[in-house]
């Protein structure tokens, strides 16, 4: 007697929450690097690397799965732009070293506010797509942190307006849009699940 069986499909949300961890520690890396160590900026730069072949492994389980918790679609933006964090990461590492410019008490502050909503944003993983509430909940967070770093850069950019030394001024205005644009890398993450919810329902 012929028997059919369905393909066996990946844990995506799994493979999603360990490109997530490997996102928090990236960010862990990037706090104690804002903060004084800064061997740190390396392992920022290493696990961008890491954060890399974690997104081409959620990539490629969505290709050869057969059903998915959630859309296929949505499962690629969100590693995609989880992927756009940890960039963003190392290119203020890089961007800092390229300056020559070290991070300051706004940066440490920028950072701290990162690290938290990357945190909120892997929490939302595992609870799509049965915990709806619980998964916009924590997107719903992240954005919050997104708005804390806002706040933070305006009070920062002020604050540059003080500063006679031009290479300064010019060099921690860069390095502070780099810190607002990991902000809006989570919030991007943060809508996506948002939009996941809404078509599941």
């Amino acid at each position: 007697m012929r028997r059919w069986f369905l393909p066996e499909s990946p844990d995506l949300l799994g493979l999603l929450g360990r490109q997530g961890e490997i996102t928090i520690a990236a960010m862990d890396a990037l706090c104690a690097w804002s903060d004084g160590d800064r061997s740190a900026g390396a392992t920022v730069h290493a696990l961008e690397h890491d954060g890399d072949q974690a997104s081409r492994e959620v990539l490629a389980a969505v290709k050869a799965s057969f059903v998915t918790p959630i859309s296929p679609e949505d499962i690629y933006e969100i590693s995609e732009r989880l992927d756009h964090i940890l960039n963003s990461a190392k290119n203020l590492v890089r961007e800092s070293e390229l300056l020559d410019i070290d991070p300051d008490a706004p940066m440490v502050e920028m950072a701290n506010l990162a690290a938290l909503g990357v945190r909120d944003l892997v929490l939302a993983f595992p609870e799509l797509p049965e915990h709806a509430e619980r998964a916009t909940g924590c997107a719903d967070a992240a954005v919050r942190q997104q708005r804390a770093i806002e706040h933070v850069y305006r009070k920062a950019m002020s604050a540059l307006l003080r500063i006679d030394d031009v290479r300064e001024v010019t060099g921690r205005r860069e390095l502070y849009r780099r810190c607002v644009r990991i902000g809006d890398a989570i919030e991007g993450v943060a809508h996506r699940i948002w939009y996941a919810v809404v078509k599941e329902g």
